[in-house]
């Protein structure tokens, strides 16, 4: 057929026929039996006719040539796993060209009984419909769905799926860790495989481990999935589960994982979200031998004590252990790690400071200085220290488990502190367990007026827990000091000094006082003994009849010094001396009261402050003597003689 020339081309674009030099009339468009025209038609149906062949092929060929063996190839080849595929494929066409195929496992090459690493009841991939076509595989998502991971513990304690032997990836970290080896400090980047790689997607799946021969669950409900597009390129992974019956979301993203893979240092975040607490670390991580981590991380619970349930860290619950939040620089190495420019807040009150967390062979170690505004002593130290009664663990029963799972040595000190209803100032201590010895220092601090040190010492011994009190104040006033201990009757109101010393087993709270060894003293200075009516004491033992001693507790009487001693032995103290010296009288106690039943059973006396005593416990020849029994809530006065009159 005979080309056009340019005239012809001028008819033809003016809708008319080329006729030699001229155009005749005529509209081309109704001339349907111009060659020209029939070969573009047959052109157009030509290209219609392969791309609807194509399409329709695409579901054989794909079903032949690619799902069992290719697939199944290429995923080892990616994996390292050996990769069946069971059930029988599906291809979908619209509106993606994509596999689904169902009872897919990935198992380890050299271990044919072993159960597999990962199974999956159904894995959807998408395909390249052109490669399909030629025959080979290029997919850049696989979804797995309702997938099992089959996890061992590793010798550092953490749960992790059984490592493949061979494939692209770890082929590539074995490249990288090369690279990284010619290079520590600046590796040559260029050198890293490029190879794509994809999104691997999971929906719904869990993670269980070996107990006996039985799988146990560990996470459910694991959904999420990992983008890494090229083999030297970026990657993140987001995922959501169910750990312990808590929800939990975990994001991690590297800029370049395969150098961190590799042993390489790499910029590396972390977050981790759940009920109980939340995390996250933004810096540089090294996964090497000598693998470290040095950047920012902060930590937030609203409860320690939950967390500490949470994890099972084995502490006996109960205790009431308020919010906690953390933000610090943060150096981990191997075995170690530093706590440095720390910025922590309990239940709301900011302090500062710096710890260190070693992980020894036997008992992780925790040490460190704290400094605080304000802290609540009982309840910081309650999560390591059994400090204070628990209602979890039975009546007031003593656990202090925590001594046999860390080593603690923590110092502390505030501006402000509470122990209790007791109020601090300027507070210097210390925590420290270890061994199976818990202990509780205040070295320093005012209180009363004064200044107080204290000691609680738990002892885990074979005959079983020992625990032993000491407090001495010093020149505090005595009447804030009897309201903080609860006591409100003839307490001396003024300064002076208190010592206490308990021994005793711990069992449980109240096992220690009732049958604790030790010794109570005390000394107080000019003041006053509160709630105490001596006229009206004087005019009811005039009377005889017995009475209460609240009848009596209308008043206060001033004194000149007033003095204790007492000696305890299996919860029963004996008063030793117990005297209080006024301007015109002097009054004495002796006898004993028991911690259990909380009985009294004292003798007393009041005799002129200046008649001389002829006979032991101040038994002048002209007294009046009295007999206090009841109980420590309730005491009452019976008269045996009357010598001082109450006028």
């Amino acid at each position: 057929m005979p080309s056009l020339g340019h005239k012809d081309l001028k008819c033809v674009s003016r809708g008319l026929h080329p006729s030699g030099d001229s155009c005749r009339n005529g509209s081309i468009r109704g001339d349907m039996s111009s060659p020209l025209i029939r070969r573009g038609i047959w052109a157009i149906g030509v290209a219609v006719l392969v791309i609807a062949l194509a399409v329709a092929a695409l579901p054989l060929v794909a079903s032949t040539r690619i799902v069992r063996d290719r697939i199944a190839w290429e995923m080892s080849a990616w994996s390292g796993f050996r990769v069946n595929i069971d059930g029988a494929p599906r291809i979908e066409v619209w509106p993606n060209f994509r596999a689904i195929l169902s009872d897919v496992t990935l198992s380890q090459w050299t271990e044919s009984d072993a159960p597999p690493v990962i199974e999956a009841e159904r894995v959807e991939v998408n395909l390249s419909a052109m490669a399909a076509l030629q025959g080979d595989v290029v997919f850049s998502t696989a979804r797995l769905i309702r997938p099992t991971i089959r996890v061992q513990r590793a010798a550092h304690g953490f749960f992790l799926p059984a490592l493949p032997s061979g494939g692209r990836i770890t082929r590539s970290i074995d490249i990288a860790r090369a690279v990284v080896s010619a290079n520590p400090a600046k590796p040559d980047l260029s050198k890293l495989p490029a190879d794509p790689f994809g999104t691997v997607e999971f929906r719904n799946g869990r993670v269980v481990t070996s107990v006996d021969g039985k799988d146990a669950e560990i996470l459910s409900s694991l959904s999420g999935q990992a983008n890494w597009g090229a083999m030297n390129s970026n990657a993140t992974l987001s995922a959501t589960g169910i750990w312990r019956g808590e929800s939990v979301a975990v994001d991690a993203a590297s800029s370049n994982p395969l150098v961190l893979f590799g042993g390489g240092a790499a910029p590396m975040t972390l977050s981790f979200k759940a009920p109980p607490a939340s995390f996250s670390f933004d810096g540089v991580a090294s996964m090497s031998e000598n693998a470290y981590f040095d950047g920012q991380a902060k930590f937030a619970a609203p409860s320690l004590r939950r967390v500490l349930e949470w994890s099972r860290a084995g502490i006996a619950p109960g205790a009431a252990i308020g919010s906690v939040s953390v933000s610090s620089k943060v150096t981990a190495t191997s075995g170690r790690i530093k706590f440095e420019n720390t910025e922590i807040a309990l239940d709301d009150n900011p302090g500062m400071g710096a710890l260190d967390f070693s992980f020894g062979e036997a008992r992780p170690v925790i040490a460190g200085t704290l400094a605080f505004e304000t802290l609540d002593l009982r309840s910081f130290l309650s999560a390591f220290t059994p400090l204070a009664p628990t209602s979890g663990v039975g009546p007031g029963e003593i656990d202090i488990s925590v001594a046999d799972r860390i080593d603690l040595d923590l110092r502390l000190s505030a501006a402000q502190a509470t122990a209790g209803a007791i109020q601090l100032a300027d507070v210097a201590a210390a925590a420290q367990v270890k061994n199976g010895l818990a202990v509780f220092d205040i070295s320093d601090a005012s209180a009363f007026g004064g200044n107080i040190q204290s000691s609680l010492r738990f002892d885990r011994k074979p005959g079983g827990t020992q625990v032993e009190i000491r407090l001495l104040a010093s020149d505090i006033d005595g009447g804030a000091f009897g309201t903080a201990a609860g006591m409100t009757r003839l307490v001396p109101i003024g300064t002076g000094t208190v010592s206490v010393i308990l021994k005793g087993p711990g069992r449980t709270w109240d096992s220690i006082f009732e049958n604790a060894d030790g010794s109570v003293s005390a000394k107080f200075g000019q003041g006053a003994l509160s709630r105490f009516n001596l006229p009206a004491f004087l005019k009811h033992n005039e009377q005889g009849g017995f009475f209460a001693l609240d009848d009596i507790s209308d008043g206060t009487l001033p004194i000149d010094g007033a003095e204790l001693k007492a000696s305890i032995s299996n919860g029963v103290a004996k008063i030793d001396k117990a005297e209080a010296n006024s301007a015109k009288y002097k009054i004495w106690l002796s006898g004993i009261a028991s911690y259990a039943g909380r009985g009294l059973a004292l003798s007393g006396g009041i005799i002129q402050a200046d008649q001389p005593a002829t006979q032991t416990n101040n038994q002048g020849p002209n007294q009046s003597s009295f007999f206090v029994g009841g109980t420590w809530s309730t005491p009452f006065i019976s008269p045996i003689s009357r010598g001082v009159s109450g006028k």
